[in-house]
């Protein structure tokens, strides 16, 4: 199948070298905006490359894989769904809930498949999880404690059009909690503060923040994030039940040290960023993709789905702002009249 994939930055270029390894894949074509950068991944990797998104889609490719900049989400997947092209898009599907909405009901009525990038569903770690909460193994679910901690924080360019440390960041965590519980969201109370660079003050966003999330069977989740863990990428999800505990994430380079003696630190260095962490999920995430667009497999997350974690991060959003609980079915009544 020859595959297409709109914009080249970190993580396009990142998916088109993934790409070109999966069987089954005979090409891949890339465009960007920026027909320079696109031109130069292309050269590096290998691929095929057009100067504009048109002439991607002038080629009809069997999928389409977007990268691009978040405002160009909806309109990319709207296109390629009204064009009979499967496509798979880097969340978010749209900067907002309402926006999202919108493409949901802009795409509901096509069998077309779309695919939301959310690579947690495909580590191996959160995969055993979610099997052992399935079986049972940890008994009645009473806590979930999920971590997204960066090593060093992204650029104020950045950070000005992320929509935030929960929307950007923890939704995440947000997703991995609902996929590996099986559970909805129901309340959140949030916090964030700030004690680093300036500029997150100055966009309106925070640089470490937590949520303490309510879900649907009284279980309680914590999430924590933070921009400065300077001991390395550290991403884990903790489940403690009334018969049994799992960890996904702590391994022999999880940059957590023990301070009681005579216990060893973490064997190999922590991982320096996303990509080096979930090498082998997102290869699996787009090795489904490929099974996807050849029609063996549903979507294994839609534009749905990336609705509830993204309505979870924008109640948090809401939380911390307000300084109050925000119940997840306010923001799902306010998203719906927007």
């Amino acid at each position: 199948m020859r595959l297409g994939l709109a914009g080249t930055g970190r993580i396009g270029t990142a998916h088109a070298e993934t790409l070109q390894g999966i069987p089954g894949v005979d090409s891949v074509v890339v465009a960007d905006v920026d027909v320079t950068r696109a031109r130069t991944a292309a050269a590096k990797l290998g691929t095929d490359v057009v100067d504009s998104v048109d002439e991607l889609f002038a080629l009809r490719p069997d999928g389409l894989v977007v990268c691009a900049a978040t405002d160009a989400h909806p309109e990319l997947i709207i296109r390629a769904v009204t064009e009979g092209i499967p496509v798979f898009c880097e969340k978010p599907v749209a900067a907002d809930v309402a926006g999202t909405l919108r493409v949901i009901e802009r795409t509901r009525s096509s069998d077309v498949p779309v695919q939301i990038g959310f690579q947690r569903r495909f580590d191996a770690g959160h995969v055993a999880a979610r099997e052992a909460v399935s079986a049972g193994r940890l008994g009645r679910l009473h806590t979930v404690r999920s971590t997204t901690l960066d090593p060093a924080p992204p650029t104020a360019e950045y950070v000005r059009h992320s929509g935030g440390l929960f929307r950007d960041c923890s939704v995440h965590d947000f997703d991995a909690i609902r996929w590996v519980t099986g559970r909805e969201v129901a309340e959140v109370y949030a916090l964030g503060t700030n004690n680093g660079a300036t500029f997150f003050a100055e966009a309106g966003d925070v640089d470490t923040g937590a949520a303490v999330l309510t879900l649907d069977d009284g279980t309680l989740a914590l999430v924590s994030a933070t921009r400065y863990n300077g001991a390395g990428y550290d991403v884990r999800m903790e489940l403690f039940g009334s018969a049994g505990s799992l960890a996904a994430g702590l391994d022999r380079r999880t940059p957590l040290t023990s301070a009681e003696p005579g216990v060893p630190a973490q064997a190999g260095p922590p991982y320096p960023h996303f990509l080096d962490r979930f090498r082998e999920a997102y290869v699996r995430e787009l090795t489904t993709f490929t099974e996807v667009v050849a029609g063996r497999l549903p979507s294994p997350c839609t534009p749905a789905d990336a609705l509830e974690a993204f309505s979870v991060a924008e109640a948090c959003e809401r939380s911390r702002a307000e300084r109050r609980p925000v119940r997840l079915a306010e923001v799902r009544r306010i998203s719906r009249h927007t």
